[in-house]
């Protein structure tokens, strides 16, 4: 029989659970676990210079690696400063389990110094929550978050400490569990078959079919299932902003990221499709515009781990919940034994029309201008260029995300990092060192505007302690390019407060952190420079890139359209 306090139970159980990293920052109700953290040489606490980039950084491990990301707060201020992280991963549908501190059980309600009452206020953006009633029940309960976190639709899971649990000088009995006792939650393990048939029957029969795959197949690891799906009918796919990566991004059969700001040739897919097999993905208001006149002809396959999802927002003709990589699999096996072949002509038909509609401008053409300035655009194809596509990439939220997202050619999984639901500025660089530190020898980019990445910028301190040289592509437009965007098309250009009239030297901020910083204003030196920041592997290199102020995102939907609806610059439209 082993006896530990609470505190030492919280570090022993990380520990055999396997955990490599914690993310977090120490204060008075979490002192106790941090001091039996400091004997603990297994596991590498990451100090970050703000709870928020914590949470990030949690995100971001969880991201590229499909394991719960691990943080650790103190009560107060510490707590509240991680509920925005905490909100972006529930969003993402992202595992993570943060452990906050709080004050001593008998003051809970006092509103005892650096009291608030985490639970409440984390309540609506979390998987699940816990408060720990005695240091006993410290490793069954976090063997219940990490397994909540992790299963069924993944996401965050709070565990609050009052301080007197993980008191050093009163110890019990530590057991690992080696699994997790949850009576009420059985997520399911597979689809259900019959519906499955039907799917592939309804596949086999259409004349326009698609496939719209989201984030659920990058954190479901369904991605070989799909492309092997997708080859075997060849049917075009298409892809959420969260799904990026999970099916190639170069293959001629990948028609491009749908929605708000999705290509023309996906949106008409979707729009003049009879069957849209919907896999991981929930029909999210920015990707079928106006729910009334979404895919008028489509009858929908859902595939999704997640009940609630499902008929949520669009209904769905056949229903399937289950795991999306054993439904997948079912699928394959269903349409082998089927043995037909989808009808040749009826096929070459859909796709001669397809390949009308992308044309000869590939998916996202844009005016590459006369070379005097250097268009965002061209900024992210020179970075997908010189990674040769194989990069891991952050982005904070804004033109610049559009950009990266249209832009980057990305041919796997777990690559593509984003606030995509919550839409968190000051995400970028924090989730960009989180999949640094698991994997250092990778390239690992942070896109970013002027504005996003001066919100978690202290995190430069962070990166030189930790050693994390991650390249920070800044495309510096002097505006809030998203803001200005929507006040250009819909405020007649009226610019309330969306241009930042002083800004830093990017170049002496980032060295005045230790690293090395960068400007670009030529569009020749765009490649060089580039070329040298990322061949600098052991240094942290801030890129600013001056490009066009005046540049839009297009296609852009129209509001309350339907998905075939959109800008395709500032004065054409479909």
């Amino acid at each position: 029989m082993e006896l530990l306090s609470g505190a030492e139970m919280v570090v022993r159980f990380l520990r055999d659970e396997g955990v490599k990293y914690i993310y977090g920052y120490p204060g008075g109700a979490v002192l106790h676990i941090y001091d039996a953290l400091f004997k603990e040489k297994s596991i590498e606490h990451i100090l970050v210079r703000h709870e928020q980039a914590a949470t990030h950084m949690a995100d971001g491990y969880a991201r590229a690696t499909g394991k719960a990301g691990v943080v650790l707060v103190t009560s107060g201020p510490g707590a509240t400063n991680a509920i925005t992280g905490i909100a972006t991963a529930f969003m993402d549908s992202i595992p993570m389990v943060v452990i906050s501190g709080q004050v001593p059980s008998n003051m809970v309600g006092t509103d005892a110094f650096q009291e608030t009452d985490m639970i409440g206020i984390s309540r609506p953006i979390v998987k699940h929550s816990f408060m720990i009633k005695h240091p006993s029940e410290i490793p069954d309960v976090m063997k219940k978050a990490f397994h909540l976190a992790e299963s069924g639709r993944p996401g965050p899971v709070v565990i609050d400490i009052p301080k007197d649990m993980t008191n050093p000088a009163e110890k019990f009995e530590y057991v690992y569990p080696k699994k997790a006792k949850l009576r009420s939650y059985s997520p399911a393990v597979r689809g259900h078959s019959g519906q499955i048939r039907k799917a592939a029957e309804l596949l086999l029969a259409a004349k326009r079919p698609i496939i719209y795959a989201g984030g659920g197949v990058v954190m479901g690891n369904a991605s070989a299932q799909l492309t092997e799906l997708a080859k075997m009918l060849n049917l075009p796919v298409t892809n959420t902003l969260m799904g990026l990566g999970c099916y190639p991004g170069s293959d001629r059969q990948f028609v491009g990221m749908l929605g708000m700001h999705g290509s023309y040739t996906a949106n008409l897919a979707m729009h003049h499709s009879d069957v849209i097999l919907a896999v991981g993905a929930r029909f999210d208001d920015r990707v079928i515009n106006g729910a009334a006149k979404f895919c008028p002809n489509a009858k929908i396959i859902h595939i999704d781990i997640d009940p609630a999802s499902i008929s949520k927002t669009i209904k769905a003709d056949i229903p399937i919940v289950g795991p999306v990589d054993s439904v997948l699999t079912e699928m394959v096996a269903i349409v082998k034994e089927i043995g037909q072949a989808p009808n040749a002509e009826t096929v070459a038909s859909w796709w001669k029309q397809i390949d009308e509609w992308r044309g000869n401008r590939g998916l996202f053409p844009y005016d590459k201008g006369d070379g005097s300035i250097i268009k965002p655009q061209t900024a992210i194809e020179m970075l997908c260029e010189v990674t040769k596509g194989e990069a891991y990439v952050a982005s904070d939220v804004g033109q610049h995300q559009m950009f990266a997202c249209q832009y980057y050619r990305f041919n796997k999984p777990n690559r593509w990092l984003n606030s995509g639901g919550l839409g968190t500025m000051g995400f970028g660089l924090p989730a960009a060192m989180g999949v640094k530190l698991n994997f250092p020898d990778a390239d690992v980019a942070c896109v970013t505007g002027e504005g996003s990445i001066q919100m978690n910028i202290q995190e430069l301190s962070t990166c030189l302690q930790y050693d994390l040289p991650v390249k920070i592509i800044n495309l510096n437009n002097g505006a809030l390019g998203m803001v200005r965007q929507w006040q250009d098309m819909v405020y007649n250009s009226r610019y309330s407060h969306s241009y930042m009239e002083s800004l830093p030297d990017f170049v002496k901020l980032a060295e005045a952190y230790g690293h090395v910083g960068m400007r670009i204003t030529d569009l020749k030196d765009l490649k060089p420079k580039m070329e040298e920041a990322f061949a600098m592997k052991d240094r942290l290199v801030f890129l600013d890139i001056a490009v066009d102020t005046s540049e839009h995102v297009y296609p852009m939907q129209i509001k309350d359209g339907a998905m075939r609806d959109m800008w395709l610059s500032k004065t054409e439209r479909t």
